[in-house]
Formats: structure tokens, C-alpha cells, sequence
């Protein structure tokens, strides 16, 4: 019998496609447990791929394409959300919060916003009407830089608010105090002389009020009627802000100074199944402390189980500590001196503000975290801040890659070309605030004039250099995108890193730094996701992804400038699950 030649070759191609449909250019499409069509998907990968729909497939990006392309991964159990025409993002990332404090900053009473030094001595009135006489009044991270006067409260005003409670002022590390908290802590004119780089005097060498690292010298005691919350409120509270995050399309968050504390809290969320988005943590260390003692706590952060396997909703990423004092409260520490100041109470015109770490210590503490593959970031807001750290992760680098820990530098607010292009050779991050530039350069351009701002939040040059940096808020107090201090709505951050507009002044601070429509998204997406060790499983949506992605009102390449800072979230995903839905 004769075989037909061209059946048998028929049956043979139907075995091939149906066992091997790879072989023959064909891959059989296997019905997505969820697909996301028809709108405008910025997937942030390497090209800036846009693209009309997606497939997932337990909790990650099995396709991207187009909607006839992903049409055909549709079958009869498939989940389809139709976008409408709506934009899609990754999920947006901060890269520096503190939440475990921004919860519990007002579960005692409001504190209502300050714009001026009526408003700082208003609250302090309001708060000598219900504390008892002879208890403290605190009121923390009201930055100078915003109050319309642009300076601190004096010691006679707060003397004439509050005549019997002590009351400390502060504004970062630095602040004012009144006559009874000065003497409770003994701040006399003898203490004074033995003090002059932490409490600046009158003319007659009594203590004006004004404190540099008021923390150190100035302790407070809370006031009796505060509320005690217990560790279910704690963790109540915590979870209120974290939904927040989410309802603004964050899905995940860096911690940039976490104790022990909080880090128990975020794993008693975890184990309860209440984390509901991704957390990483730069855990606090004591850079005074013995070297031994520095090792010995290194060696125990390099041993956490979230750092050696991080889980995907929580991870240890490595240390900070704080390496000078603070931009917005006139302790910064910088390579030219600040200047006589009213604005800050600068007297001396050799002031260049306070480096907490000598550049010793600091080669220290980036080698031994190097050794553990930690990544290290330090708290710099001045250029010679910022240039010291350069320098240790240069000198570390030669024996160490730097680059592998994903370690960073926080805030470098001021920066240098030197250490722009520092940064760039390295492969460090840089951690950037862009909300300073809107509510604080104001006041600074008032101190330093227009030129002195030339690299202040450089995101210009640090992208064209190749500096991988990300946006952060630096949220601190309060819950709510926009009330709080420091505020965390990301959509404002990119109005800002776009614009670069400051709040009460008239013109755009260097325009030329702005950053183009993609860069602004890349610094809240995928760049942050690098700052957080994740970027291999966040920050674009990829095939192999993790399906974090946030649908918007608006498409953020093609509108206004000033729509952008009116985004809303229509939808939080995370893991391909909704996480939060506009009502």
C-alpha cells in the first residue's frame, strides 16, 4: 500500500503543534486567570514600551501587547478589566517614609496645619489651656522654611504663650525652647560657653532659645493627659496610613530609619496578613557608638531572615545614619559657609553648619556594611556632606563594589558636579525629596540667593548623568496625601520634579532640571524599585513581573502640566489583586 505523502506530513505537523508548538512559530495561548485591556499601559521598561493590554497569571505579567494580542489569552474563567481608555502605571514606590511615628502623631488631638508664627503660638496657647501647669508642650517638624516669617519662634514669645510650661519648639535636629524648658535642662550662660556649637546666646551670652541638635541637650517628658495607645491601637493606626499609601497608588514603601520596634510591628502585620503593600527597611544605627558594638549590630541586621530571604511584602535592605544637620533648620552642612542669617539666628560668618560623622568614621561604617552586603545610606543635605560620602564609598569601592549593596545617599538635596559624576561611576542611588523644592526654596533662595541653588535637587543631572535617584516624601507626621508634614502624594511629587515650582514665589526654581514626563514617572516606579533591592520583581510591568500596577484618571504623558498634580486613582493593584477602588 502506497502512503499518501502529504497526509502523513499533515498528521505529523498536528502531533508537532499539539506537543511542540514552539518548533513550528506557533505558542498555544493558555487561558490568564486575569487580562487588563484597552487603555494605555506604560509598561517602564527599558524602551518605555506603551502598550493597550496585559495578561496575568498568578500575581504576575505573563503578556503585554496589544488588545487583539491578549484577546487570545481570554477563556472562559478569564477575569477581564476593561480599562476604558484609562492610563495604567506600575505601582508607584516612596522611597523614604517613617510611618510607625507619622501614625501616632496626632492620636492624642489634631494639630492643625502652621503657615505662621501666629498659628506656632496659637497652638501652644491651646495646649497651655488643657496641659497642667508645670508639664511640657512639644510641638515637632514645624520647618521655619514655611512659615511666612521664615524664622523661629523666640524664646519671649514662647515665654509669653505658655509662662508656666516649659515648651520646646523643633524643626528637624534644631529648635527653640522657652525660659522654663531652658532651665529645666539647665541651658544657663555657663552651659552656654561650654556649648557654643549647639546654643546660640544674645549679646549678653544668655541662651536665645535657638539649639542646634536640640535633641541632645533639650530633654522633653510628655504631658499627662497624652493618650497611651496600646499595641493593638499602635498597630490600628499604622495600618490607617499604610491603606493610605495604597489609596494613592502606592504599593511600596522604603522605611528609611526603622528601630527595632517598628520593625516588630511591620512583622506582626505581615504574620496577620494586615501588610498591605510592600515594605523594605533601612534599619537605624548608632554611628557614635564602639566599633564593636557597631559590628555587633550590623552582624545582627545581616542575620535577619528579611534580609537573607525577604519576603515579598517586607525585606531588610541595610542601615542609615545621619551624617549632618538639617537644610530647612540651618545646620546642613555645606563647602561655603551659610551666611549671616536672621532667617536661622546665624551669627558667625565662618558658620558651614554640622557634620555629625568625620569622614574616618564614616569609611568605617561603609566598609563594614560593604562586607555584609548592606546597603549603606546616610542622611546628607549639604554639598560637603554629600561630597564626604562620595569620597568613603570611593575609597570603599576599591576594594569593595559599591554598586552590588544598592547602597545610596538620602536626601542630597545640595549637590556638586564632582559629586553627580561620583555618584554616576559608583552606581550609588540618590534619595531625593522633590515637596522641599515647592514648600522650602522659598526661604532658601532668600538665604543663598539664585545661584547657590544651581544643584539643589539636581534630577536633571543626575539623570543625564545616569544617576539612578528616586522620589521620596520623608513623610513624617500626620495621615493624609496632602495634610501631612512632609506630604506623600506622589502625584504632587511629579508636578514638582516637572515644574519645579515653589510654593509663594514667582518663578520656577532652575528650570533646566526639570525632568520630561517619562523620567517623572521612572523616579516613582522602577528607579525606586532599585533603591529598594526589588527592582527584578517591581517597578515596570514585565513579563515575570509582579502585577503591582495603579489605574488612573488621566494619562500623565499627554496632559497638563498643572492636571498633574489633580491625579486620582481609580484602582491599586497589587500581586494581579485589588487592593482599593475609588467609590
Amino acid at each position: 500500500m502506497i502512503c499518501n505523502h502529504r497526509f502523513v506530513t499533515g498528521i505529523l505537523a498536528a502531533i508537532s503543534l499539539v506537543f511542540y508548538p514552539a518548533a513550528w512559530g506557533v505558542i498555544a495561548a493558555e487561558p490568564a486567570f486575569l487580562v487588563v485591556r484597552g487603555g494605555t499601559i506604560l509598561t517602564v521598561d527599558g524602551d518605555f514600551r506603551i502598550v493597550e493590554a496585559m495578561a496575568i497569571d498568578e500575581g504576575r505579567v505573563t503578556e503585554v501587547g496589544s488588545n487583539d494580542q491578549i484577546n487570545t489569552r481570554i477563556g472562559p474563567a478569564t477575569r477581564v478589566v476593561e480599562l476604558d481608555g484609562r492610563t495604567v502605571l506600575p505601582g508607584l514606590i516612596d522611597s523614604h517614609v517613617h510611618p510607625s511615628g507619622a501614625s501616632r502623631y496626632e492620636a492624642d488631638h489634631e494639630i492643625p496645619s502652621m503657615e505662621s508664627i501666629d498659628d506656632v503660638l496659637a497652638y501652644v496657647r491651646s495646649r497651655a489651656a488643657v496641659v497642667p501647669k508645670g508639664e511640657w508642650i512639644t510641638l515637632s517638624q514645624v520647618f521655619i522654611t514655611r512659615l511666612r516669617e521664615q524664622r523661629y519662634p523666640t524664646r519671649a514669645e514662647l515665654d509669653a504663650a505658655a509662662p508656666d510650661h516649659p515648651v520646646a519648639f523643633r524643626t528637624g535636629p534644631d529648635g527653640s525652647a522657652n525660659s522654663l524648658a531652658l532651665k529645666e535642662n539647665g541651658i544657663d550662660k555657663e552651659f552656654a560657653l561650654k556649648h557654643p556649637d549647639q546654643v546660640l546666646v544674645d549679646a549678653t551670652g544668655e541662651p536665645s532659645g535657638l539649639l542646634r541638635r536640640a535633641a541632645s541637650i533639650l530633654h522633653t517628658k510628655p504631658d499627662s493627659d497624652r493618650k497611651s495607645l496600646s499595641q493593638a491601637d499602635r498597630d490600628d493606626r499604622l495600618v490607617d496610613l499604610l491603606d493610605d499609601y495604597v489609596r494613592w497608588g502606592i504599593t511600596g514603601i522604603i522605611d528609611r530609619n526603622c528601630n527595632d520596634e517598628s520593625r516588630s510591628q511591620y512583622a506582626r502585620l505581615l504574620a496577620a496578613n494586615r501588610l498591605p503593600l510592600r515594605v523594605r527597611m533601612s534599619r537605624s544605627l548608632t554611628p557614635g557608638a564602639e566599633i564593636a558594638e557597631i559590628e555587633e549590630r550590623l552582624d545582627t541586621i545581616a542575620a535577619d531572615p528579611y534580609f537573607r530571604e525577604p519576603d515579598p511584602r517586607l525585606g531588610v535592605v541595610g542601615v542609615k545614619v545621619f551624617e549632618d544637620g538639617g537644610m530647612l533648620t540651618g545646620s546642613a552642612f555645606f563647602r561655603q559657609p551659610w551666611g549671616i542669617s536672621t532667617i536661622y539666628g546665624i551669627e558667625d560668618p565662618r558658620y558651614r553648619g554640622m557634620q555629625y560623622i568625620d569622614p574616618a568614621r564614616l569609611e568605617t561604617l561603609v566598609r563594614a556594611c560593604a562586607r555584609r552586603n548592606l546597603a549603606f545610606t546616610a542622611h546628607c543635605q549639604g554639598d560637603a556632606a554629600v561630597e564626604a560620602l562620595v569620597q568613603a564609598y570611593q575609597r570603599v569601592n576599591e576594594e569593595i563594589p559599591i554598586a552590588p549593596t544598592h547602597s545610596s545617599i538620602t536626601h542630597s538635596s545640595f549637590m556638586s558636579e564632582a559629586a553627580i559624576n561620583g555618584a554616576a561611576d559608583l552606581g550609588i542611588g540618590i534619595d531625593l525629596q522633590p515637596a522641599w523644592l515647592y514648600l522650602d526654596a522659598r526661604t532658601l533662595v532668600a538665604q543663598f540667593g539664585e545661584q547657590r541653588l544651581t544643584h539643589f535637587i539636581p534630577l536633571r543631572s543626575l539623570f543625564d548623568a545616569g544617576v539612578i535617584a528616586g522620589g521620596g516624601s520623608d513623610h513624617m507626621q500626620k495621615i493624609g496625601s496632602l495634610r501631612s508634614v512632609n506630604p506623600y502624594n506622589p502625584f504632587l511629587g511629579m508636578w514638582i520634579a516637572v515644574t519645579r515650582q515653589a510654593r509663594w514665589h514667582d518663578h520656577p526654581i532652575h528650570a533646566e532640571q526639570s525632568l520630561s514626563r517619562e523620567q517623572m514617572i521612572r523616579f516613582y516606579t522602577i528607579n525606586n524599585a532599585w533603591l529598594m533591592r526589588a527592582e527584578e520583581e517591581v517597578g515596570s510591568l514585565e513579563v515575570g513581573k509582579r502585577a503591582d500596577f495603579v489605574v488612573i484618571d488621566r494619562d500623565l504623558l499627554r496632559c497638563t502640566d498643572e492636571e498633574i498634580r489633580e491625579t486620582k486613582v481609580i484602582a491599586t493593584w497589587i500581586d494581579g489583586a485589588k487592593v482599593f477602588e475609588a467609590r
